[in-house]
C-alpha cells in the first residue's frame, strides 16, 4: 500500500498521458529536502529526471562540482522515495514494454526483418564496409522519425537536457559513426584500454538515455580486417570495430553489405528477440526503399 504522501507526489508528477508520464522531473526532489541549487547542478550534467539519478552511480554523482558525498547520499535517498526500486514483476515489465515504438527504415522488407523497424529503449548498431548504406539509412531514419537533421560525449548531456525539456517530442538519436572519433583520439594498442573504457562510458550513457526518455538509438560502425580470421577459415575476414564492449552494449546488431547496383542486403547479426535472417533494400534518390524485382 502507498502512503498518502507518496500518492500526492505521484499525482503532482504529471501523469497525464503515456508520453508525459514516462519520467519524473528532478524538481520533485524539493519535497524531500533537496534544494534548487543542487538540482540545477544535476541538470547541468544532463541528469534531469528521478530515474536518471537512480541510473547514475554515487561515484559519478560525487564528481559533479559542488556535490559532496553527504549531499549525494541525501539525493539518492530522496530519489529512492519517488521510485519503486528492486525487482520488477513480469506484468510491470510488460507494461513498460508497451511504451516501446518502432521507427520505419523506409523499406517494408527491412522493417519486417527488424520486427517493425528501429526499436525505442534500445541501441541498434548497423555495421558494414564503405558504401553499404549506413549513412543513407541514418538520413532516412531522421526523415521517417520527422525530426530535423552531435562532439560525442559532450553532446550527450545537452541531448538529455533537450529530451527532458521537450518531453515526448524526440523519438530518435543517431550517432554516425560511433567509433570515428575514438579511432582519431586514441591510437595504438597502448591506448586501447583507455579507449575501451571511454567507449563503455558513452554506451552506458546512451542506454540510459534510450530507456529514460523512450527514444530509439541508432549507431553506425565501421569494419576492419580480422587478423585471426585466417586461422579459423572464416568466409569473411572482416569484423566490426569496437570489440566486445560495443557488441554487448548493442541490443540489435545489423550487418550491411553491397548487392548488385543500388541493392543492399541487411542481416540480423545479433538480436535478443529476432531470428537470424536477411532483407534486401535499395538506396534511391529519396533514401532507403524496398528493392524492386
Amino acid at each position: 500500500m502507498k502512503s498518502v504522501e507518496d500518492q500526492v507526489v505521484e499525482d503532482e508528477a504529471g501523469y497525464q498521458d503515456d508520453e508525459e508520464s514516462f519520467f519524473q522531473d528532478i524538481d520533485l526532489l524539493q519535497k524531500y529536502g533537496i534544494n534548487m541549487a543542487d538540482i540545477k547542478k544535476l541538470k547541468s550534467v544532463g541528469i534531469c529526471t528521478v530515474k536518471g539519478i537512480q541510473m547514475t552511480t554515487r561515484r559519478a554523482l560525487c564528481n559533479v562540482k559542488g556535490l559532496s558525498e553527504a549531499k549525494v547520499d541525501k539525493i539518492k535517498e530522496a530519489a529512492g522515495k519517488l521510485l519503486i526500486s528492486g525487482f520488477q514483476t513480469a506484468s510491470e515489465y510488460s507494461m513498460k514494454r508497451r511504451q516501446v515504438f518502432h521507427i520505419t527504415t523506409g523499406s517494408q522488407e527491412f522493417d519486417k526483418l527488424l520486427g517493425g523497424g528501429i526499436e525505442s529503449m534500445a541501441i541498434t548498431e548497423a555495421f558494414g564496409e564503405f558504401r553499404t548504406g549506413k549513412t543513407q539509412l541514418s538520413h532516412t531514419l531522421c526523415v521517417t522519425a520527422q525530426l530535423p537533421g552531435e562532439h560525442q560525449m559532450e553532446l550527450l548531456d545537452f541531448v538529455a537536457a533537450k529530451f527532458h525539456e521537450e518531453a515526448g517530442v524526440f523519438k530518435l538519436l543517431i550517432i554516425d559513426s560511433i567509433m570515428a572519433l575514438f579511432r582519431v583520439d586514441f591510437s595504438g594498442r597502448g591506448e586501447l584500454a583507455e579507449r575501451q573504457q571511454k567507449l563503455a562510458q558513452m554506451l552506458s550513457r546512451l542506454q540510459k538515455i534510450s530507456e529514460e526518455y523512450n527514444v530509439a538509438v541508432f549507431v553506425t560502425n565501421q569494419m576492419t580486417a580480422d587478423p585471426g580470421a585466417g586461422m579459423t577459415f572464416q568466409a569473411d575476414p572482416k569484423k566490426p570495430i569496437g570489440g566486445h564492449i560495443l557488441a554487448h552494449a548493442s541490443t540489435t546488431r545489423l550487418s550491411l553489405r553491397k548487392g548488385r547496383g543500388e541493392m543492399r542486403i541487411a542481416k540480423i547479426f545479433d538480436s535478443p528477440d529476432m531470428p537470424e535472417n536477411e532483407a534486401t533494400f535499395a538506396i534511391t534518390p529519396g533514401g532507403v526503399a524496398d528493392a524492386k524485382e
